[in-house]
């Protein structure tokens, strides 16, 4: 007889078998591929929802100065704060990149608009345009106050 060694106890083992590891791995995938598409749609429509927030901002501040100067301000550049604005603008917000690309602009007298908010440079696609312009305004980009004109989305303070 040969020198054996003694036999661990078959006892209960302890760990994972690879089948057990890899249908845990198999139900991550399925809740994340779930999840994704959800998380998506709420940080869209909250940036969507960021951005009429902040355009009825820039509006409200643009009227009040208007009527406490019986007149608009100049037409300034995109991204530049209009003269009288500084302190009724958030102008970290003014300044910066939108929600949804390019830079918040006032017109006046542009692309025969009298004056309005817009956005210069945006690189959203037109679906989620009207998205914006549906919780604005009636939906439609071409009717309203809030409008595609040219190549910059506006929102119409006197036509």
């Amino acid at each position: 007889m040969k020198n054996q060694l003694p036999r661990p106890p078959r006892g209960p083992r302890r760990g994972f078998t690879l089948v057990e590891i890899m249908i845990v791995v198999v139900i991550i995938g399925l809740l994340a591929a779930m999840a994704i598409p959800a998380f998506q749609r709420v940080q869209r429509r909250s940036q969507n929802s960021r951005f009429v927030s902040d355009l009825r901002i820039f509006t409200q501040a643009f009227e009040t100065y208007s009527l406490e100067n019986g007149s608009w301000p100049p037409n300034v550049g995109p991204g530049l704060v209009p003269a009288g604005l500084s302190g009724a603008l958030q102008v970290s917000v003014w300044t910066k990149t939108t929600v949804v690309g390019g830079n918040w602009n006032y017109d006046r007298n542009i692309n025969g608009i009298a004056v309005a908010v817009s956005v210069s440079g945006g690189t959203i696609d037109q679906a989620r345009m009207r998205e914006i312009d549906a919780l604005i305004d009636d939906g439609d980009l071409n009717t309203g106050h809030f409008q595609q004109i040219g190549g910059r989305y506006m929102n119409i303070l006197e036509p």
